[in-house]
């Protein structure tokens, strides 16, 4: 009989709306599979919570998300102005997931909750970059001394395996070089500009159009997604402690069609590239476009792509590369590291 594991659920935005449908539809195969079967017991977002230790309808909730209601809405046990902390300390769970918007000023609400929830004995699973960026040390420090969980694979590239690979599967060889387009907004408008000869304004219209970039596109063309990327990266892979403030970053906001031309007449691509080189017994830190010969890994990623390389001195060079068109993969990397902490012994 499959395991019950209750969770609560901060941020009801794509991903975590997303997780939720994924749960429903999959939650037979996980029982199946893996012996568990995921109860939510807890969800809060802008408009309040929603609280039922017998667990919440998953699908409801969705539902009322897509009507743009808020979880507070919901009949029986929403909880109108509760607070996510307020959520967090309410529930019994074995799992909180912190799917709310990243926060770089001061990594609210989910820094308090991851904090909350690791001091109450649970496993937490992150997407949001923003307690990771700015309190990386501290929070695996007291996951340890909880003697629980912190995983965050959908931080970083959506989808793919990117923290996963690094930590797990190079354990014992050393990572000299990691080379990573970790922001598909950019990698979409340099693609469009090198593929259709179009400018920068054009092609970043058409990315909000698309719904790829947002109104305010600054954390994506200025590079600054990508360098938090890298920081997660950098202290996860690396094992360097390492904050924003430690990187070189460049946007794409300067790239012009006669640089693509010029790269192009080299056999080369610009690419928006995270790049960590090994010096010494250090890293050297960067975010910016780069001229990448037209074979390497990364310069044959299309719009949708994302993508990482890491070289080794044992293991080789090792790439891989996702295309992923919107939110769904990393909802799906978030219920990846759920099933992977709730079925650890």
């Amino acid at each position: 009989m499959a395991r019950d594991i209750r969770f609560s659920l901060i941020g009801l935005g794509n991903i975590g709306r997303n997780l939720l449908d994924i749960i429903v539809h999959r939650q037979e195969a996980i029982a199946r599979d893996y012996d568990l079967r995921f109860l939510l017991v807890g969800a809060a977002d802008s408009s309040g919570a929603a609280v039922d230790p017998a667990g919440l309808d998953m699908t409801a909730i969705r539902d009322l998300k897509l009507a743009r209601r808020g979880v507070a809405t919901l009949p029986g046990a929403g909880r109108a102005g509760m607070t996510a902390l307020e959520m967090v300390h309410a529930v019994e769970a074995d799992l909180l997931v912190d799917a709310s918007p990243t926060n770089l000023q001061d990594g609210q609400p989910g820094l308090d909750c991851v904090r909350a929830a690791l001091d109450a004995g649970q496993h937490v699973v992150m997407a949001d970059k923003g307690p990771l960026v700015l309190a990386y040390d501290a929070l695996t420090a007291r996951a340890r001394s909880a003697g629980r969980r912190l995983s965050f694979s959908g931080t970083v590239a959506g989808g793919l395996p990117t923290v996963n690979i690094g930590v797990r599967d190079l354990a014992g060889s050393g990572v000299e070089r990691v080379e990573g387009i970790f922001n598909g907004t950019t990698n979409y408008i340099l693609t469009r500009m090198e593929t259709e000869r179009i400018g920068y304004e054009e092609a970043l219209k058409g990315a909000q159009e698309a719904g790829i970039a947002e109104a305010d596109p600054t954390l994506d063309v200025d590079g600054w997604d990508a360098a938090n990327k890298l920081v997660i990266i950098a202290n996860s892979v690396l094992r360097r402690p390492t904050r924003l403030d430690d990187l070189t970053v460049e946007g794409i906001r300067g790239v012009t069609l006669d640089d693509l031309e010029r790269a192009r007449a080299e056999g080369k691509v610009i690419k928006l590239l995270a790049l960590a080189k090994k010096r010494g017994d250090d890293y050297a830190l960067s975010v910016g476009p780069i001229a990448l010969p037209k074979d390497h890994p990364m310069a044959r990623t299309g719009m949708w792509d994302m993508g990482v390389v890491y070289h080794t001195d044992y293991m080789g060079v090792i790439s891989a590369v996702i295309e992923e068109k919107g939110p769904v993969p990393t909802s799906a990397a978030v219920l990846r590291d759920m099933i992977e902490v709730s079925a650890a012994p």
